[in-house]
């Protein structure tokens, strides 16, 4: 079998030595052959054929461990009705570091969506051209594995026609992320984000508590992980907890396990989240959403560096560093009695704050660029370009949803209008609400002559314009034309018969 065709015994030259391999799995085996022979020759990699999951579970633990990062090239659906999405979970369950590429034959949004969640870094839909897969490789591994292929390499290849910038974005003068723009799954080329990553680099390697505070959809979770990844116990576990998504009658047994019989359905003895990051890591995420009760008790954790299962009075010694983190104002939680005090200061020993989107504008083109390269298919068919007036709703949105916001809404558009380009009336409806127009600029826009005006004549005078503006950009489509103006479509039908505005 393919397989077998492991380091010892595969292409010659220093990069099969020093990158990481290309493990396929394919039960075509045609075609799986072919996409090995031909990576091989145009990469110079070491790349390994695996027929299925099974085939590659049996097999591949035996020539890599845990620290040793690949990129994985699988096919969604698999003979028997195994599933590559389903490999991509059991590898990162395992603990490996890689970059996931995924192929289907079967395309549809909901397996896009799918893959794109698991964070695969492209999905391909067959039949694609060979030269589409090895650019998207090369992407891997400079991106995420860091492994730049040598100079002059690929001068006879179209390496680049798949850089990271759009081309939509020239408009803004962007040139592309660079190497300093990435930072442990973060980016950013803000001050704002730049003293966030100096931070975290600075406290990584002691074991003080951390708190990060900073509004929803920031990234506070990129954060604990950044700092788990660069510090001491990264060899270790990190747990993650989600204090306002678990019950709070629960939330204890989930933080400290419990002992058999300590409560109705405890049949059994479970360790807590606290005993599974033991010597790793325990991010407590929305932790001022945790109930008063648990309050004391994860302060006794901090103070005294032991917890009590529940039903059971002996404690046990625990060694784990705590990162927590809040969107809501816990100085002002505790001044209302909400949150208690002497927690607050255990957990603030080193605080790190994420900036809203709107604090730092000037990374919102890095993120479009980052996220169309994850969402838009390897052979670009369903790339999509932003008009001029699209770009500037973009940039000027306040996105209370932040990072995670604008995430889903260049995602919703890859796949909603994928090949085309992106006019303001195909943004979502509540983007339209940031409209220029209801700006500060605007209140000054007209000067009162000291004749006067009638205000009644110039109000009907801006409206019509301003109709007859929407119909002209959405050739003549009433319901597009609503949706810039933020009417009902009724209420602008009516307005336009009343002013006889009909084109």
């Amino acid at each position: 079998m393919d397989h077998m065709n492991f380091p010892h015994q595969n292409v010659d030259g220093s990069l099969a030595d020093n990158f990481p391999p290309v493990i396929i799995v394919e039960d075509d085996n045609l075609l799986g052959i072919s996409l090995k022979k031909y990576l091989e020759q145009t990469l110079k990699l070491r790349v390994e054929l695996y027929i299925g999951v099974e085939d590659l579970l049996m097999n591949f633990s035996r020539y890599h461990n845990k620290e040793s990062s690949f990129c994985l090239i699988t096919d969604i659906s698999l003979e028997q009705g195994s599933d590559g999405l389903f490999l991509i979970d059991i590898l990162k369950e395992k603990g490996f570091e890689f970059v996931p590429i995924v192929m289907t034959g079967f395309a549809s949004i909901e397996t896009a969506i799918a893959a794109t969640k698991k964070g695969v870094f492209h999905y391909l839909t067959k039949p694609f051209e060979l030269e589409n897969l090895k650019n998207l490789v090369i992407e891997a591994f400079e991106k995420k594995l860091s492994k730049v292929f040598p100079e002059g390499m690929f001068e006879n290849s179209t390496k680049n026609s798949s850089s990271c910038e759009p081309k939509a974005l020239s408009k803004l003068s962007f040139d592309g992320l660079i190497k300093d723009d990435l930072f442990h799954g973060m980016i950013g080329r803000s001050k704002a984000m730049k003293n966030v990553f100096e931070r975290i680099e600075k406290v990584a390697r002691t074991d003080s508590t951390i708190l990060i505070m900073g509004p929803s959809g920031t990234g506070k979770e990129l954060v604990a992980s950044a700092i788990h990844k660069l510090s001491a116990r990264s060899h270790k576990n990190r747990v993650s907890v989600n204090c306002g998504a678990i019950p709070s009658e629960l939330l204890e047994s989930e933080l400290f396990g419990h002992v058999r019989g300590a409560f109705t359905g405890a049949i059994s003895n479970r360790k807590g989240r606290f005993e599974f990051a033991q010597n790793g890591t325990i991010f407590l995420d929305e932790i001022g959403d945790m109930p008063s009760l648990l309050q004391v008790k994860l302060l006794r954790v901090l103070q005294e560096r032991v917890i009590e299962p529940v039903g059971q009075s002996e404690t046990l010694p625990i060694d784990v560093r705590v990162i927590a983190a809040t969107h809501r104002d816990l100085d002002k939680a505790v001044q209302e009695g909400k949150f208690r005090e002497d927690l607050f200061y255990r957990l603030n020993v080193i605080p790190i704050r994420m900036p809203a989107l709107k604090e730092r504008r000037e990374d919102i083109p890095l993120l479009i660029s980052h996220f169309l390269d994850r969402f838009v298919s390897a052979d670009r068919s369903n790339q999509i370009t932003f008009s001029s007036d699209t770009l500037d709703l973009l940039l000027g949105y306040d996105w209370p949803g932040n990072v995670r916001e604008l995430e889903n809404v260049i995602e919703r558009l890859v796949i909603l209008r994928g090949g085309s380009e992106i006019l303001p009336e195909d943004l979502p409806a509540k983007i339209f609400r940031s409209n220029p127009l209801a700006t500060q600029q605007y209140k000054t826009l007209f000067e009162l002559p000291d004749s006067g005006v009638d205000l009644k004549q110039i109000l009907s005078d801006i409206e019509d314009s301003l109709i007859l503006q929407a119909m002209n950009r959405t050739g003549g489509n009433k319901n597009q034309a609503s949706k810039l103006l933020t009417l009902n479509r009724t209420t602008l039908i009516e307005k336009m018969k009343k002013k006889n505005l009909e084109l």
